[in-house]
């Protein structure tokens, strides 16, 4: 079993792919949603087995407003993303999708370096593949 540390993980962003500067973290989420379809004479709850998936997550980075990977992200921007968890090295697996941009903060803290989080929900699949 493989292990992975933080400090693989990458981001990129936009047809280009450019890579999301000065990150610090992200992370993703996948659902699944099932329709119910319990009839009156059932005594448990049933479901159809046919999903619909989403996704969504977050990126947080320390600010640039010069980095092109972060300047990618903005409110309401739909965006190919690349999701690297484990490193952009064959045969590492990454996810990709495209993504509208749903919200930004900015933290700024006297004696600390001012972070940006960009949060974002999947606009359609979000697909599995393997580093070139």
């Amino acid at each position: 079993m493989a292990n992975h540390h933080g400090s693989e993980g990458l981001v990129k962003t936009g047809a280009g792919s450019a890579t999301v500067g000065e990150v610090t973290g992200f992370s993703f989420t996948v659902s699944a949603e099932y329709a119910e379809d319990t009839t009156l004479s059932d005594t448990a709850k049933t479901y159809n087995t046919t999903a619909i998936t989403s996704w969504s997550g977050t990126v947080t980075a320390f600010w640039d407003e010069g980095d092109t990977g972060q300047t990618n992200f903005s409110t309401g921007a739909n965006v190919d993303l690349k999701l690297y968890p484990e490193g952009a090295v064959n045969p590492d697996t990454y996810y990709y999708g495209n993504a509208l941009v749903t919200e930004i903060t900015r933290n700024v803290q006297r004696g600390a370096i001012t972070e940006i989080t960009f949060n974002f929900i999947g606009n359609g699949v979000l697909t599995t593949g393997t580093a070139a």
